[in-house]
């Protein structure tokens, strides 16, 4: 099939660290998927990388998107390693596995089912904004360069299978139920912890990009209710659930409590740090005060980042730290993986922890240190709107002598509590979260943040 490169480009599909946006004609589409494929092929070999590997998730389009990009590759004279369709984490596996050190995911992540986009790591380092920028001149200018590269079929989905259970030992059988909701873990999760060992009882596990049963987002609690079910239904030990792309994870105990990613990172910084004393942990700006409490208890050194995958990973690598998290589910291991955010690994990674204890799932994180918090809420506001909004926020806001963090949106600190709003780099939202000590002190910051966001715009209809 003959592409041609589209007139305009679906600018606002480009974001802060990918590329995403709805399938459409002057949306994403096979001719944009060409024409950034010229441009990767382009950068790349700039770099001396001379091929790259790339995939698609489940999603309806992500066959024809990646054919696409392939095209626009191999034009430039890069050559193109397909492996076919798996998670996120199969393709920064094949970066390291394949030597790559580039490559292409076609994904839009958690967003709804008729959009798509693509995840980039360019010579080892997921693409930023600026990287992502340099491709829009690319395709703008025309400014490709010419050749004949070839395409080469490999699955390497056993390989990556064997790399995270050679890499983990559970101490004890354990009963889990994992939702892949449908998407890019449907295949892949189910093998990788029955051959840990575990009885593993699956739901939703087969590919379907019209996400039938629920949205495959692990951040909204509703999306985990059938989840939660099963999980008390068989009387399971733990219930994992992924994202549409597999690079994030979510969790409920035993007893069908949600555990939110920087909850769980109490215990993977503990396990760390075990090890790597005094070693520097990233986290984002969403994540709970504990956080860092524990990190400084365990002997390390507490990193607050922005919050964007690619953000935490740029800020991993230039601290050496040997783990990083947000509060999306985004979860980085260096200590023993690779440093990218895989939500099967971090799965895994997480049961090791906690088959090492005789206590229930439940009792474990019972006994972790607690606050009162709400999960991310969001408030739906459209880009224009939200960027002039923060402006104003920033500017005309007044929270006395509270302590005031401005780097990413507005985090506000208490010494009993904190509140956050800050806009969405993927979405049409403004999101915020709260946390406190108690129940009265979360309703007195909510109560706060309430009256200097209408003091702005009277007309929000806000989701707290």
């Amino acid at each position: 099939m003959r592409y041609t490169l589209p007139s305009q480009l679906p600018i606002e599909s480009f974001r802060a660290y990918d590329i995403r946006g709805e399938v459409s004609d002057h949306g994403i589409n096979e001719n944009v998927a060409y024409a950034i494929g010229l441009a990767i092929g382009s950068e790349a070999l700039a770099l001396s990388q001379i091929k790259i590997a790339i995939a698609c998730d489940a999603r309806l389009t992500g066959m024809s998107l990646k054919k696409a990009l392939a095209a626009g590759i191999i034009e430039t004279g890069c050559n193109v390693i397909d492996i076919g369709i798996g998670p996120t984490p199969l393709i920064y596996f094949a970066t390291h596995f394949l030597d790559t050190k580039t490559g292409m995911m076609v994904t839009a992540s958690h967003n709804p089912a008729n959009h798509n986009g693509f995840k980039i790591v360019l010579n080892g380092k997921t693409l930023n904004a600026e990287g992502i920028q340099n491709l829009i001149q690319r395709i703008e200018k025309r400014d490709f360069l010419k050749g004949s590269g070839k395409i080469v079929l490999k699955n390497i989905i056993p390989d990556y299978i064997n790399a995270v259970c050679n890499d983990l030992h559970l101490n004890k059988k354990m009963k889990v139920v994992i939702d892949a909701g449908n998407g890019a873990a449907s295949e892949i999760a189910p093998i990788v912890f029955k051959q840990l060992g575990c009885e593993v009882i699956e739901l939703f596990c087969k590919y379907d990009g019209n996400f039938p049963n629920h949205h495959p987002d692990p951040t909204i609690p509703n999306n985990l209710k059938f989840l939660i079910d099963a999980v008390k239904k068989e009387n399971a030990d733990i219930g994992l659930a992924f994202d549409g792309d597999a690079d994030r994870l979510g969790m409920v105990t035993n007893q069908g409590e949600i555990i939110w990613p920087d909850r769980q990172m109490l215990l993977y910084v503990k396990d760390v740090l075990k090890n790597h004393r005094g070693a520097p942990i990233v986290f984002d700006v969403k994540c709970s005060v504990l956080v860092p409490k524990i990190i400084l208890e365990n002997g390390g050194k507490p990193i607050m980042s922005r919050t964007g995958h690619s953000l935490l990973k740029a800020r991993m690598l230039e601290e050496n730290a040997p783990l990083a998290g947000e509060m999306s589910g985004h979860i980085f291991f260096k200590d023993k993986w690779f440093g990218f955010d895989d939500g099967i690994y971090v799965g895994a990674r997480l049961l090791e922890i906690l088959s090492r204890e005789k206590s229930s799932v439940s009792d474990i994180f019972n006994a972790l240190p607690k606050t009162v918090n709400t999960p991310e809420l969001k408030l739906p506001m459209n880009e224009e709107k939200k960027v002039d909004f923060m402006k104003r926020l920033l500017a005309e806001s007044d929270f006395d002598d509270a302590k005031k963090i401005t780097l990413d949106g507005l985090r506000v600190e208490w010494d009993f509590g904190w509140g956050l709003i800050r806009p969405s780099n993927t979405s049409p939202y403004l999101i915020l979260r709260f946390e406190a000590d108690t129940e009265q002190h979360l309703e007195k910051i909510k109560k706060i943040f309430r009256a200097q966001l209408l003091k702005l715009n009277q007309d929000l209809e806000l989701p707290f």
